[in-house]
């Protein structure tokens, strides 16, 4: 992604001159309060929204040249509101990959930690949802969304980590689901708590649509600008 200028609205440029470069397997955290600018970059590396001005290349490819479903196809998302549909947790983790076999989609779930409470539900892989998963606590729908990302085996996954609305032992468990998800491939982080963005190769804060600071966590204390603050003053962005 290069020099991206991106509005929503004509005059309101809500990312000024925004350049991302991510190596593969590199881990992108992007951080800065709400408004910054953080969630509008992925919406542009998923194409939800095409840009006016700059270039963003996918593999060294323009993403307008490739087609949508491909690119989302290659693409992971989690986010912070999970989508569950009615019909079994079986069906919904299939979701990530529809001609997935039973077998990938347990495997998925055993690896990113959603297989012990699965196997506790009623039914277990067959037990039934509804409501969006409204039988579930919101960790347990997350780690369902986690094992949904992870039987798709994508390239590059953007993760949108909110866990504010987790209890901390269930948050513990949903981080390690996620970083399961993460090896080996590149990741874009929106990340709403600093604590889990230290060990990313690189982190972007934003602020009213402009990188103001990127480098490694060491890096970034070091300098003792906006991110030492946010890290050292509050762990909460939102």
């Amino acid at each position: 992604m290069t020099e991206v200028d991106f509005a929503y609205e004509e005059g309101k440029t809500v990312l000024h001159d925004v350049s991302v470069y991510a190596e593969p397997g590199q881990k992108v955290a992007f951080v800065g309060a709400t408004g910054a600018g953080k969630t509008t970059i992925t919406n542009l590396i998923n194409r939800f929204y095409d840009i006016a001005d700059g270039k963003i290349r996918y593999d060294g490819i323009n993403i307008n040249k490739i087609k949508k479903d491909d690119l989302r196809r290659s693409l992971g998302i989690v986010l912070q509101e999970t989508n569950l549909f009615t019909g079994s947790v079986l069906d919904n983790i299939r979701y990530g990959k529809l001609d997935a076999t039973d077998e990938e989609c347990i495997h998925a779930a055993q690896l990113v930690g959603a297989h012990d409470f699965i196997t506790r539900l009623p039914k277990g892989y067959e037990t039934e949802l509804s409501n969006n998963g409204s039988n579930l606590s919101q960790g347990q729908r997350q780690l369902i969304a986690i094992a949904r990302a992870a039987v798709a085996d994508p390239p590059v996954m953007i993760l949108d980590e909110a866990t504010s609305s987790i209890d901390t032992r269930t948050e513990a468990i949903v981080q390690r689901g996620m970083d399961a998800l993460m090896k080996g491939r590149t990741v874009f982080v929106i990340a709403h708590r600093l604590s889990t963005v230290r060990n990313s190769d690189v982190i972007m804060v934003l602020d009213h649509g402009r990188i103001i600071e990127r480098g490694s966590h060491e890096k970034l204390i070091a300098e003792r600008g906006q991110y030492y603050q946010l890290y050292t003053g509050a762990f909460e962005l939102e």
